[in-house]
Order: structure tokens, then C-alpha cells, then sequence
């Protein structure tokens, strides 16, 4: 396994709608970038590609393993990082939110289909995954979540049981509701002493403007790095060993009681 401490890069990009080889040419500065400073791992925002235009949904998906995807893939390894994100996958007939992560040589480390589809932007039109986000990398297991994820803690508390000791989120979260981001990654850091790495994108769709603020916090829930509302890409150096020893020093997952998380009788 590689060693514990870590350098990543949020690429908090201004996505353009429904345009593809801009936003890939955007994207592809930002990981350049995020490789010239040494990053292990670059975090591209929630459906990068094309933005959030449910109506170019199924004209921008591409199956995994092509199009943006084998993109995303080749950059990771003529870069040498590690690079991740979100994209629409088509898979048969359906239609995904897809965020999939890439190893420095290309190799997919993971993928995870969103769960929670958030209907008001017009998500409807994509199936749900049906399997909460894992992805093996050789600084231990990372936990994978997209956007709306965040509201359902379920999610989390499962990928804290399988030992990872950080999460990574990818977002199109409006301004509108971003003290709502800053409050539910606080929370999620803390109940689960984990990383949180979570990057926003920037920019508008329609009337929705994305709010930004990116933000890499530590299992204590303190700020490691915070971007503002403007394009740019945030760096972070964190070390893994952290969540350990907070773990030790302050056992609280050995205090949880599972069999008495019930209701009274005759009250279910």
C-alpha cells in the first residue's frame, strides 16, 4: 500500500452547458494542473462534460469505458494522477449518473452509480444505482458519493462500516442552499470521523446558479482547504493516519448499540 499522506486537487471548474469538448479542454488545464503541483488525485466536478441539461442527458452519455470516460481515463494516465468524476453512462438502455474514478495508469478504480436522483433538475429521465460507492486505491478504501448523496446519511455510515477512513463527493450544488453543503459535509466528517473531499462546480443552468466552495475537511470536521464561489482549483494535503488516530483516541463508532436502534413497541 502506498504511504498515507496525500496531496489532492479539486478542480472547481465553470462548466459550460452542453458543451462537451470546452468543458474537456477545461478540464484536461485543471488536471495538467493539478499534476505540474504534485497532486496524487484530481476531483472533477458532477457531470463535468455537459453540464446539467437534463434535456442533453442521453445525446452526452457514453458507455463506461468510452467517450468522456475513456477520456478521463486517458488523461489520468498521460498525466500520471489519479482522476475522478462524474458523468452520464449509458448501459443498455438506461441512462446513469456515473462517477468514476481512475487510477494513474488509466485503470478504473471504481465506479458508482448515484442512488439518489435529484427530480427538481430533472433527473427523472436516469435510472438509480442500486449499491453504495467503494473504490479501492492504494491509500485504502474510498467511499463515493454524487451531490444529493448528501443528504442521506445511510450512505455514509455503511462506508464508514466497511473501514474507509475518507470520503470523496463530486457536485453541482446551487448557491442557493450552500450553507445546507457546508453544514451536511461538517456533519458527515464528524458523526463518521472521515475525510470529506468534495469538490462543486461553478457556473449556471437556467436560472440555477452552482455555488462553489469546494471544501476538504478533516475527521474532526475542521477545514483543511475551502475555495471560494469563482473557478479554480484547490489543493490539500491530508494524511490518512489522522482518522486512525482520532478513531483510537475517541472511540465513538465502539460505542454505537445497533440492536437498540428500534422503536418502541407498537410504534413502528
Amino acid at each position: 500500500m502506498a504511504g498515507t499522506r496525500l496531496t489532492l486537487a479539486l478542480a472547481q471548474m465553470a462548466v459550460a452547458e452542453k458543451a462537451r469538448e470546452a468543458n474537456f479542454r477545461r478540464a484536461a488545464e485543471m488536471v495538467a494542473a493539478a499534476a505540474r503541483a504534485e497532486a496524487s488525485l484530481v476531483l472533477l466536478p458532477e457531470l463535468w462534460g455537459c453540464g446539467y441539461s437534463a434535456t442533453h442527458f442521453s445525446a452526452c452519455a457514453d458507455p463506461l469505458g468510452a467517450g468522456l470516460f475513456a477520456r478521463m481515463a486517458a488523461l489520468a494516465a498521460a498525466y500520471r494522477i489519479a482522476v475522478g468524476g462524474s458523468h452520464i453512462e449509458r448501459r443498455g438502455e438506461r441512462l446513469y449518473n456515473t462517477f468514476a474514478l481512475y487510477g494513474p495508469d488509466g485503470r478504473l478504480w471504481g465506479a458508482y452509480r448515484k442512488i439518489h436522483r435529484f427530480l427538481p433538475l430533472g433527473e427523472g429521465v436516469l435510472a438509480a444505482g442500486d449499491a453504495v460507492g467503494l473504490a479501492e486505491t492504494p491509500w485504502g478504501a474510498a467511499g463515493l458519493a454524487v451531490c444529493y448523496d448528501l443528504r442521506f446519511p445511510e450512505v455514509f455510515r455503511m462506508q464508514r462500516n466497511a473501514g474507509v477512513r475518507w470520503l470523496l463527493l463530486v457536485a453541482a450544488w446551487p448557491l442557493s442552499r450552500i450553507a445546507h453543503w457546508h453544514a451536511l459535509l461538517r456533519a458527515r466528517a464528524v458523526e463518521n470521523q472521515t475525510f470529506v473531499v468534495a469538490v462543486n462546480r461553478v457556473g449556471a443552468s437556467g436560472e440555477t446558479r452552482f455555488g462553489g466552495h469546494s471544501v476538504v475537511l478533516t475527521p474532526q470536521g475542521e477545514v483543511a482547504a475551502r475555495a471560494g464561489e469563482d473557478e479554480t482549483l484547490l489543493l490539500a494535503e491530508i494524511d490518512l493516519r489522522q482518522a486512525d488516530v482520532y478513531r483510537e483516541a475517541f472511540p465513538v463508532w465502539a460505542h454505537r448499540r445497533p440492536e437498540a436502534y428500534r422503536l418502541p413497541e407498537g410504534k413502528a
